[in-house]
């Protein structure tokens, strides 16, 4: 395969989101290590349908008790914030895009807002 058509089924690939929605099926697969992965994913598709239209929730690997675990672990001062650069680095570690974030450097990102912004992240992934 040409070097000009692999860059554009690379393209294509990241153009649909498949990279990371077969990263977000293998995690999920993994996890829960089901006797039936097939009838798995196609569960896990559908409950994604689901969501989409309002009618269930997605599939999760994080909820909101690991959300609060995450922030406890950050906050070891129990301050009640953590600082702009913890919660960048909190997202990537959940692999949630942080391009569209527009947090100061100074900024002190509470439980509540890191709750809401990280599952708002966590559902827009799907």
């Amino acid at each position: 395969m040409a070097a000009g058509e692999q860059q554009r089924c690379r393209d294509y690939l990241e153009r649909h989101g498949i990279p990371e929605l077969l990263r977000r099926l293998s995690a999920l697969l993994l996890y829960h290590q089901p006797e039936r992965p097939r009838q798995f994913l196609i569960q896990v598709l559908e409950r994604v349908q689901a969501g989409r239209r309002g009618e269930g929730d997605y599939p999760c690997l994080m909820d909101e008790s690991n959300l609060v675990a995450m922030f406890q672990m950050l906050d070891v001062a129990d301050r009640g914030y953590i600082t702009a650069a913890q919660y960048r680095e909190a997202l990537k570690t959940l692999g949630l895009s942080t391009e569209d974030l527009h947090v100061g450097d100074n900024a002190n990102i509470t439980l509540d807002t890191f709750k809401e912004e990280a599952m708002k992240r966590l559902l827009e992934s799907w």
